[in-house]
């Protein structure tokens, strides 16, 4: 190979190397790009309330799985009563991008759960929020 075969071939490769740099920077999803929803119908109040929400990659619809949820807070925020808030305790879930959480939810009406999570090739946190409505 001549020198100038060698030089071609490095620029070729230093071009190649960059182009996939771009394609994994453009291709990282901002926080914003996710949100929460919640699963299932009204929760019924009581001492041992299940909540559950999904969380979702918003451009592509897809429900994430394997998120690390470091923070949760449920409070009826949406109900003017940001005060009053929920203690909650994540329990198990079968299904993937579906995320539970069980607490004492004595009263009922609209409320916020927020959650703080890592999710997989995400550098930054996510941040979401779903209403929970809860029923007697």
């Amino acid at each position: 190979m001549s020198a100038s075969q060698i030089r071609f071939h490095g620029r070729r490769t230093a071009l190649g190397l960059l182009l996939i740099a771009a394609v994994h920077v453009t291709a990282l999803a901002a926080p914003g790009d996710y949100r929460l929803e919640a699963v299932g119908g009204p929760v019924k109040s009581g001492a041992n309330a299940v909540v559950a929400v999904r969380l979702v990659h918003a451009p592509s619809g897809k429900p994430v799985a394997n998120a690390v949820v470091f923070r949760s807070r449920l409070d009826m925020s949406p109900a003017g009563m940001a005060d009053m808030t929920a203690r909650l305790t994540p329990v198990a879930s079968s299904e993937p991008g579906v995320y539970r959480f069980q607490g004492e939810l004595a009263d009922e009406g609209e409320w916020a759960l927020s959650v703080s999570a890592k999710v997989p090739g995400e550098p930054a946190t996510v941040n979401a929020q779903a209403r929970i409505k809860v029923v007697r």
